[in-house]
């Protein structure tokens, strides 16, 4: 139980479940071992950041781990430092909140050797702050730019090393500009000392700049030809084989990533295409070889062996092949008014040629942080805050005395940033205790300004004595400069050599001759002097410079601007060594200016491997970033100190007074606290807002109390919380018991209730059924009585009836019997009679059909003529009715549908009725189109009295009409009326709106168009300003006199304007529409409803405008479009507009 109250518990304080100690201030006992030892402790658990006061100790876990993640980002976020385990994210939000907040511009210096993680300590940074700022669009764009600027630099300027796989070879100073919201607005990259004397030569197992191996892996096989490259490592003198490839990184993901960054950083194409035409030719300078020849005079001179690679580097960068090849070649002079020419040697060849790959690549990545600082530079001038982000190598010492001038350069950064450190350190330790009102006592710790004067003093300095060698005449060499620095420096208490005339060395064998050690403030530093003068010079000759400023590729020419002719400067360039000097100068400044934040990276071994924790190496490492000193130093007065409200909310369970709860001041309950704890006055201060602890001893005394505390608090509430758990229990279960037996008395009755129920029922059933048996028995007898008495009966009924029908059948048979007989005997009278009528009838009939055919033949002699004519004419009449008949029939079963667009017909079944046929179609298509407009409201048919107009007006005629057929008209397009952007329009006209919409009025001047509002009234037309809805014209519909456009498929119609009326001033419309035939139309109907005239409406390929006193013509012609199948206006002259449609 007590393990789950102490996960619920909220964290609070970085004390806290603390593994180790999270801040050395509190490390008891304090020394190197025990410095070591809780560093080891906290990695092996994860935790790779520990706290020295308000610096940031970073060990590099060299695995990725789940505590950068975007919940991560928001607990950390408007936090207090020390509220929870020690993170970078804390000390970015402090630094962050105290810009926004305070007004205050913050600075965060990284420092750290090779390998130790300094670049993703300040992507982290840059991270954090980007996640934690305002968004928006533009806010986004800005972060998005700043971050990606970060793999740019990293391609061209970090390296594979020995120590690092991405080890930055150059310092880099970023100022971040927020507005006074907090919100990026841009940034300043400034670099120090590139280390470009790795682009001709590499130590063994690293390799060069990413950058050209980035290129051979992830460019196009068409890419590589454009810049005459091949995919082959091995075909570059420059490019180290045995490390050519790094496990884990790959270089073609990572080209595809820097080109993506240059993109949204703002670099052009043509400008990435200019820098890896640079970047090849450095690549290809390496190639470049020499070979000896004697001349006449005795002199040795040397010439390029193969100069197809030379061919390919002057086509990549535009220089003229022969102007190349004389400057590596030979050499010029200048003195006054004197030129001398002297020739080049294989070895001074070969100096001049990697010179000018060092400079041309050192210039490229100077020109490369220029013009990422144009993109992402703030683009407005109101009052900026800065949070600058150091990232710059920390001491660099190695073995077997192969520390030379870069390293000297390096460790000569450090002390100052050393000295800046301690000062800002202890200026901000004494203004806290200034502010809180504790006394201040001074604190011994070793300044190292004698160090940085050693080096930097402008009479007996290294550096000055350097420059001093470089500029000397004569002789000049390393030797000379160590016998200077022995005459100079001998004396100086951390100057050591081996010619020094103090003779405590002249038997130390570990101090070659050619060395001399300095002692830093990080431990002794072994320098070898080969090379300092050389790299101090930083020599590039003029002829080199000259060529290459003649170079017509742009971005060459601008690196060298020395090269031109007309600008010829003899002073002599500053050198490497003062150039730094200076920069770091202006660095310390600025860093002056700003608030202090320290991240210190520590590599905790050499194998890049995770989990592997080297003492030895930590060690080296803790000394010469002198953590041990930042903890004294922090330590020297009091070793923690802490706000009153959450001291007194973490610590108010020890006292009895303060525990649950403090009415009174914060202050006055901690003293409350402390005095009933009985902690030695000696032991703690009271300031204004703080309490002040001086002994790490207190504070875990106080802890443990605390621990303690808690546990017996978690004991209580676990037994107040099980006691109120039972009390629950029981009274659920006897309310649960009461409700149960209340349940089962219910279900018992409804089951007593239900058994004597349904028993009731089975009686009730029993009964009914003897009772219904006993009626149907009296039924059945009644019934059998009923069917006996009706059979008896019918039996009787029968024989009754037989006996009568015998006795009619013998009644009949006699009466049928005299029937018979008396009509036998009538009969034999009727055919007598009968026989006597026929003769007689047909003598008579003899007689009738002689007459008859007599009279027919007659007749028929008389009018045998007309019968023939009289039976064609009725046979003709009979069979066409008998037609006329089936054809309606027939029409009638195929009669087509009521729809007036069904075009169907039944076929004619005869050619005499094809008259007949067509106009009963016609008639029945009237019908049935009658009966269709019989449906249609008043709105539908103005609509389509709209269309039909149209119709009358525009088809076949324009090219435009077809398409408009399905569209129906809107008429008020722009909604004026529920647009609260149009109010002030809707305002200014009064009349009923018949159309709105939106046109381009066309300029005679150059045919462009401008937007404006177009508006229909009964009595007006209205053109005003899209934006503002400011009335433009308004021409009453008298005025208009005439519509023209072109018979194309295009939008442009012009409005002309009645002569010498006061809208004509101006002179007529040319307008563009979407709606061409909708508005057309609306125009020449309302114009006809209120001048009872009809507007003309002219369409022809060519018409006049008058624009003013001017009458220009306006001419359709058919035409390819760049912008698709959009019609452009073009004026040809003053006299002509030209209007392409396509």
């Amino acid at each position: 139980m007590q393990e789950e109250m102490a996960k619920m518990e909220v964290k609070t304080s970085l004390l806290d479940d603390m593994i180790g100690v999270g801040d050395m201030v509190l490390l008891e006992p304090l020394n190197e071992d025990s410095f070591i030892n809780n560093l080891k402790k906290r990695f092996d658990h994860s935790e790779v950041y520990t706290y020295i006061g308000s610096v940031v100790i970073s060990i590099n876990p060299y695995r990725p781990l789940p505590i950068y993640t975007p919940e991560k980002v928001e607990e950390y976020r408007n936090r207090n430092f020390y509220e929870l385990s020690p993170h970078i994210f804390a000390l970015s939000d402090e630094a962050y909140r105290s810009l926004r907040d305070q007004d205050k511009d913050q600075c965060i210096l990284i420092t750290g050797e090779s390998g130790a993680g300094k670049t993703e300590a300040s992507k982290l940074v840059m991270s954090y702050v980007a996640a934690v700022c305002g968004k928006g669009a533009e806010v986004n764009q800005v972060k998005e730019q700043l971050l990606q600027s970060n793999p740019v630099l990293e391609a061209f300027g970090n390296a594979k090393t020995v120590r690092n796989d991405n080890s930055s070879r150059f310092g880099k100073y970023m100022d971040i500009e927020f507005d006074f919201k907090g919100d990026p607005l841009g940034g300043v990259i400034s670099n120090y000392l590139l280390e470009k004397s790795r682009v001709v030569k590499q130590p063994r197992g690293e390799r060069n700049f990413h950058i050209f191996y980035q290129i051979l892996s992830g460019a196009s096989e068409d890419f590589l030809c454009k810049l005459k490259l091949e995919r082959d490592f091995s075909r570059y003198n420059y490019l180290g084989l045995d490390s050519a490839r790094v496990n884990g990184v790959d270089d073609a993901a990572n080209f595809r990533t820097v080109r993506n960054a240059m993109q949204i950083v703002g670099f052009m194409d043509h400008e990435t295409q200019s820098v890896f035409e640079v970047v090849a030719a450095v690549l290809k300078l390496g190639n470049i070889e020499f070979k000896p020849e004697s001349r006449v005079n005795g002199l040795d001179e040397s010439k390029i062996k193969d100069k197809n690679e030379l061919k390919e580097i002057c086509e990549l960068t535009g220089i003229d092949q022969s102007v190349l090849e004389r400057a590596f070649s030979f050499r010029t002079v200048e003195a006054k008014q004197e030129k001398v020419s002297t020739t080049l040697n294989v070895a001074q060849a070969y100096y001049a040629r990697d010179a000018l790959a060092k400079n041309l690549y050192s210039r490229l990545f100077s020109w490369l942080v220029t013009r990422i600082n144009e993109s992402i530079k703030a683009q407005t001038k109101v009052r900026k805050k800065v949070m600058g982000v150091l990232d710059i190598y920390g001491f660099e010492i190695f073995e077997n005395a192969d520390n030379s001038f870069e390293q000297f350069i390096i460790n000569y950064c450090n002390e100052k940033l050393q000295q800046i450190f301690i000062e800002l350190t202890l200026k901000e330790e004494q203004e806290e205790y200034i502010r809180e009102g504790i006394e201040w006592t001074h604190i011994e710790y070793f300044n190292n300004a004698i160090i940085c004067d050693l080096i930097e003093n402008n009479q007996t300095g290294i550096l000055a004595m350097l420059d001093e060698e470089c500029l000397r005449p004569g002789t000049v060499t390393d030797d000379t400069f160590l016998e200077k620095l022995n005459q100079v420096c001998a004396t100086h208490q951390h100057f050591e050599s081996r010619m020094s005339k103090c003779s405590r060395f002249l038997n130390d064998t570990t101090l070659p001759h050619s060395c001399f050690r300095i002692q830093h403030y990080a431990g002794k530093v072994m320098y070898q002097v080969e090379g300092f003068v050389d790299k101090n010079n930083d020599l590039l000759y003029r002829d080199l410079s000259q060529a290459m400023w003649k170079a017509s590729h742009s971005l060459i020419k601008a690196l060298f601007p020395e090269g031109n002719p007309a600008k010829i400067n003899l002073k002599r360039p500053p050198t490497a060594g003062s150039q730094f000097k200076a920069s770091v100068a202006t660095l310390m400044k600025n860093l002056q200016t700003k608030n202090p934040n320290y991240i210190r990276c520590i590599k905790p071994n050499d194998k890049k491997a995770a989990h592997i924790f080297n003492d030895a190496l930590v060690c080296h490492q803790i000394r010469y970033l002198g953590l041990l000193e930042n903890v004294r130093v922090r330590r020297a007065g009091y070793a923690f100190r802490q706000a009153y409200e959450p001291c007194l909310e973490r610590y108010k369970m020890l006292c009895k007074q303060t525990w649950p709860h403090w009415r009174g001041p914060a202050r006055t309950g901690v003293e409350v606290l402390f005095n009933e704890l009985e902690i030695p006055e000696e032991e703690f201060s009271f300031g204004r807002s703080k309490i002040f602890i001086r002994n790490p001893r207190t504070l875990f005394k106080l802890e443990d109390l605390r621990k303690q505390r808690l546990e017996d608090l978690a004991t209580l509430i676990e037994k107040i919380y099980r006691g109120w758990k039972c009390r629950t229990r029981f009274l659920l279960m006897k309310k649960s018991q009461i409700v149960i037996a209340a349940w089962f008395r219910r279900y018992a009755q409804q089951k007593k209730y239900q058994k004597i129920k349904s028993s009731a029922i089975i009686v009730q059933s029993y009964i009914r059924g003897w009772k219904a048996r006993k009626l149907l028995r009296e039924l059945k007898h009644q019934k059998r009585c009923n069917e006996a008495a009706t059979i008896i009966a019918a039996y009787w009924h029968g024989t009754q009836a037989r006996r009568e029908l015998r006795r009619l059948k013998e009644e009949a048979r006699n009466k049928h019997a005299i029937a018979v007989i008396w009509a036998y005997w009538l009969g034999y009278k009727a055919r007598r009679e009968l026989k006597r009528l026929k003769e007689e009838a047909r003598r008579k009939h003899a007689v009738a059909v002689i007459w008859a055919y007599w009279l027919g033949l007659k007749v028929r002699r008389e009018y045998r003529k007309f019968f023939r004519a009289n039976a064609g004419r009725k046979i003709y009449e009979f069979t066409l009715q008998r037609l006329m008949q089936k054809y309606f029939l027939e029409m009638k079963k195929k009669m087509p549908s009521l729809s007036p667009i069904d075009k169907n017909w039944p076929a004619r079944p005869y050619l005499f009725l094809d008259s007949t046929h067509k106009e009963l179609k016609r008639i029945f298509h009237l019908w049935r189109c009658k009966k269709y407009r019989d449906q249609f409201t008043d709105q539908q048919k103005l609509i389509y009295e709209e269309k039909l107009e149209a119709s009358e007006l525009f088809k076949d005629k324009k090219a435009l009409y077809p398409a408009s057929v399905g569209q129906p008209f809107q008429g008020a397009y722009l909604e004026i009326s529920k647009n609260p952007k149009y109010k002030k329009l809707k305002d200014a006209v009064d009349e009923k709106i018949i159309i709105a919409e939106v046109v381009n009025k066309i300029n005679r001047a150059n045919g462009k168009a401008t937007s404006r509002i177009f508006l229909l009234t009964k009595n007006n037309v209205l053109l005003a300003d899209q934006k503002s809805g400011n009335i433009k014209s308004e021409v009453p519909l008298g005025d208009v006199t005439k519509v023209s456009m072109s018979s194309q498929n295009d939008g442009f119609f012009a409005v002309h304007l009645k002569e010498g009326s006061g809208a004509a001033s101006k002179g007529d419309f040319l307008l563009s529409s979407d709606h061409l035939i909708e508005m057309a139309t609306k125009l020449y109907r309302t114009t006809l409803s209120q001048t009872k005239q009809k507007l003309n409406i002219e369409i022809s390929d060519e018409f006049l405008v008058q624009f003013r006193q001017d009458k220009v013509c306006v001419k359709f012609i058919q035409g390819s479009q760049k912008n698709g199948n959009v019609p452009t206006c073009k004026r040809k002259n003053n006299r002509l507009l030209e209007v392409a449609v396509p």
